[in-house]
């Protein structure tokens, strides 16, 4: 290669990696963004408005497996915030020019994989852009409460990494969003605690942490993930995979020391590493 092209193509490539470092800047309009900032944006926002559609429609029928009248309440808040979460992020993707109608008619959001399925580990179930845990079937109010404990806190941990994202649109719509999940996470820390303290429900209790910690891992993506160093270096997350997936696991574990649960080993599908490499105190 000529001396002058490798100059030309290393002065390219050092202007354009300028330009992805400079949009972390905070950004109000599309116009503000590079194409490589607006494609990462536009995959993360697909993701979380599918995601809380497809959790919404998985919740619906947990409403009727309310124990209490009060539960019943609780519960359809809980849709309802859901349903309110898709639409908002759904309403920003619109914003930036994409045909939500479109998308969303192709996908059956109701669909989950058969009930003898226990693991996809980090696999994807069908095309749709959905956190791949939203392709499990609930299938009891212990099963509920424990997801709430279990993903709506895995959940949290992944919306506090984007708080300050640098789209400041986005920013302003997590900030609600945030506030909400943290009444889903205490609604499953209450009934969790009350689950796993009575000898009646314990197992029960221990039986569905072991289902759903185990598929929440697997949410976080792979340690030094290509996509999330560009999500990080333009502002849009702060933390790698692994260290979001840990601070999640940890909190998980002091509730379960406090409950008397047995924190079950997780092991990711993409290398061959053992659990003590990723256990934690």
């Amino acid at each position: 290669m000529p001396q002058f092209k490798r100059e030309d193509e290393e002065k390219n490539l050092a202007e354009r990696m300028d330009a992805e470092l400079a949009a972390a800047k905070p950004i109000e309009s599309p116009d503000q963004m590079t194409p490589l900032y607006r494609e990462s944006l536009i995959n993360l926002l697909y993701m979380q408005a599918d995601s809380e559609l497809a959790g919404a429609l998985g919740y619906v029928p947990c409403v009727s497996m309310s124990p209490l009248v009060e539960e019943y309440l609780a519960s359809s808040m809980i849709v309802k915030d859901e349903f309110r979460h898709a639409r908002v992020v759904y309403k920003l993707l619109e914003n930036l020019g994409e045909d939500v109608e479109a998308h969303v008619r192709q996908y059956d959001y109701t669909y989950r994989i058969d009930h003898a399925v226990e693991n996809i580990g980090s696999q994807r179930a069908a095309d749709d852009k959905r956190v791949n845990i939203f392709y499990y079937p609930i299938e009891s109010w212990v099963d509920f409460c424990m997801f709430n404990f279990c993903m709506d806190r895995g959940a949290g941990h992944q919306l506090e990494d984007s708080l300050e994202a640098s789209y400041k649109p986005w920013a302003r719509v997590l900030e609600g969003i945030f506030k909400e999940e943290k009444f889903h996470i205490a609604h499953g820390d209450n009934w969790v605690k009350r689950l796993a303290q009575d000898p009646q429900t314990h197992d029960a209790a221990q039986a569905s942490l072991n289902k759903w910690f185990i598929r929440t891992m697997n949410i976080f993506g792979r340690p030094n993930s290509p996509k999330n160093k560009i999500y990080r270096e333009i502002g849009l997350k702060k933390r790698d995979n692994h260290a979001v997936r840990l601070a999640f696991a940890q909190e998980v574990a002091d509730r379960c020391k406090e409950n008397g649960l047995k924190l079950p080993e997780w092991k990711p599908d993409w290398e061959n590493l053992p659990w003590d490499a990723y256990v934690v105190g």
